[in-house]
């Protein structure tokens, strides 16, 4: 089985497996949280320069910000098994 990946945006990818939390960045705690995680070297910045609209708690005590909405990735981690779901279906049907 191969490891599903979730777009967090401009082509950076996480492990679904590795996902704990979705979070809006909006409140001032998050975004201290952020700075300390930045500072300590824990940060995975897929943003490409653009506002930090969530944050993703990692497995392993990592955190990554995404340019993207945690609404729209929860959307794409919801619907990232059932696509993987109905490749694997499709190779069956051809055997």
């Amino acid at each position: 089985m191969q490891p599903i990946a979730l777009n967090v945006g401009f082509y950076n990818f996480v492990l679904v497996d590795k996902v704990i939390a979705l979070v809006s960045s909006d409140s001032a705690p998050m975004r201290r949280l952020v700075q300390e995680f930045r500072k300590s070297g824990r940060l995975i910045d897929a943003t490409q320069g653009r506002k930090t609209k969530s944050v993703i708690f990692l497995e392993g005590g990592h955190l990554a910000t995404s340019a993207l909405s945690q609404e729209t990735l929860a959307k794409r981690l919801v619907s990232a098994p059932a696509a993987v779901e109905t490749d694997d279906e499709a190779e069956e049907a051809e055997d």
